[in-house]
């Protein structure tokens, strides 16, 4: 695959460009009128990631839901990762594995209540969910509704960061009506302070406002969302003023737009070389050392992320305050192959996925460090929606994602559960390796934040030692809108938001 080119000037758009463009205005053509109330202008929104399991809160939709403000959970997280309440007011912890959470007065977006038979509903739904979440992946749920407005749930295994599991958009908790025909739609059965009125499959989505929300009501009176993959035409789109905020603004595009309109910030996120231990080439450990020495990090952030990123560190990066200072080096790690031995091998098929623009330019890199240690590398790159499903099963030798290490519970602690442990949900690296496993349930059931901290390291180093995944460097986020004009955008670097009920045009 040829290197893509940079982006340099504000050169008129592409053919490509403008036609993805075209969709955009047309769904955000609405966008800029006041509301009848006269209270404000609907937000125009455009999204990098359009719905992969039509909005099923099950996968990587909720996290979509999550940052349109649309779902809710029974907590929610502050800034340091603490739970704090959202749809339940206060919860105790009755032993080991049992707690008890007392709910708010609140309604559903179809006027129904929220109740303990609706969020036990919703909570075991989660938990029968084929494949389970990844929150879930280290522990499971069993939730009945109690007396006067609570609900009790009880753990598998003694679970302490259960109320900081709960905030993930995955446990979402949706009315009755939701649960039809085997399927979860979220559409008008959520309780965020805006309600999904209509998708358009992978092009685009309409919210409006919630008027009975429990919380502060959105100053927005609904929000225009197109879902648009191509990074530059998502800065095109806030460039020429057809959309207020733009998600994910390409590091390429960030200098040209300048400082009124990107936003950059640190974050939890990860972008790792996944090697398949169970199949193919790197199912040999000196294989995968000898990928992993052929990485140049350094080399990756100056020429694919303008310095706008760090240098790989580990599994977990600056977005982890705790973890360069309990990091502790990896051991037993096999002996490269060499140069000889590597040119014997087979072709390699290495995967990633457009959605995030950087990723398909960071393969091109790896792709030639990699030729250089003797590797031949055939590149896959899609939309991610269209390989997801073969990245879990293992079908290709090597992928390229971006991982955010603390989205699932704020912990790392389930990250490293579902990516590295045999009966992990997101184990792309298909990796089964006892040690890892044991190390892993360790830090799951340690409490003392300190020691918590110290048991992840150890479980950090475990994987870091079988090179199931090559850290390749440590991303920033890039959000994009109009400071002089549009307020209220979440920037966290957990993602879970993004939209929230203040913000509003003006």
């Amino acid at each position: 695959m040829p290197t893509p080119r940079r982006r340099r000037s504000a050169l008129p758009l592409t053919l490509s460009a403008t036609a993805l463009l075209v969709p955009l205005a047309t769904a955000c053509s609405g966008g800029a009128s006041d509301d009848a109330a006269g209270t404000g202008q609907r937000l125009r929104v455009v999204m990098a990631f359009p719905p992969a399991q039509a909005m099923s809160p099950y996968g990587d939709d909720a996290v979509t839901l999550s940052r349109l403000a649309v779902v809710e959970g029974l907590t929610t997280l502050d800034r340091n990762g603490a739970a704090k309440p959202a749809l339940a007011t206060s919860w105790k912890r009755d032993g080991a594995k049992e707690w008890t959470f007392t709910l708010r007065k609140a309604l559903f977006h179809d006027g129904t209540k929220v109740d303990p038979a609706a969020v036990a509903r919703s909570l075991n739904a989660a938990e029968k969910a084929s494949p389970k979440p990844r929150v879930l992946s280290d522990t499971g749920i069993t939730a009945t509704a109690g007396s006067a407005g609570t609900v009790r749930i009880v753990t598998d295994e003694a679970d302490p960061l259960l109320p900081q599991r709960l905030a993930n958009p995955s446990l979402t908790i949706l009315s009755a009506a939701a649960y039809r025909d085997g399927k979860v739609n979220p559409a008008g059965h959520a309780t965020g302070p805006f309600t999904l009125a209509t998708v358009k499959g992978a092009v685009s989505a309409t919210l409006e406002r919630n008027d009975t929300y429990w919380g502060a009501t959105a100053k927005a009176p609904g929000v225009d969302v197109t879902f648009v993959a191509d990074g530059t035409a998502r800065a095109n789109a806030l460039r020429t003023g057809a959309v207020d905020v733009a998600e994910y603004v390409p590091v390429s595009q960030a200098s040209l737009l300048g400082d009124g309109l990107v936003h950059e910030f640190p974050s939890a996120r990860t972008n790792g070389l996944s090697l398949n231990t169970a199949h193919g080439v790197f199912a040999d450990p000196a294989m995968r050392a000898a990928a992993r020495e052929a990485i140049d990090s350094k080399a990756l952030v100056k020429a694919v992320y303008e310095g706008r990123a760090d240098t790989a560190q580990g599994l977990l990066g600056p977005g982890v305050p705790w973890a360069a200072d309990a990091r502790t080096a990896p051991v037993d790690r096999a002996k490269a192959a060499d140069r000889a031995q590597v040119a014997k091998t087979k072709e390699i098929v290495l995967a990633t996925y457009t959605n995030r623009p950087e990723l398909p330019e960071v393969a091109t890199v790896v792709q030639q460090q990699l030729t250089g240690r003797g590797f031949t590398v055939k590149q896959v790159v899609r939309d991610y929606a269209q390989l997801e499903a073969d990245a879990l099963a293992g079908k290709y030798d090597a992928f390229i994602q971006a991982r955010n290490t603390l989205l699932d519970t704020a912990d790392p602690v389930s990250y490293l559960a579902s990516d590295f442990t045999c009966d992990g949900s997101f184990n792309i690296s298909q990796l089964c390796d006892e040690r890892v496993d044991a190390d892993v349930n360790k830090a799951a059931a340690t409490t003392a934040t300190d020691a918590r901290h110290t048991a992840a390291a150890t479980a950090e180093a475990d994987v870091l030692g079988t090179d199931a995944l090559v850290p390749l460097l440590h991303e920033r986020f890039v959000q994009g809108y109009d400071d002089s004009r549009v307020k209220g955008v979440s920037l966290d670097p957990m993602e879970r938001t993004l939209i929230t009920a203040d913000t509003r045009v003006g």
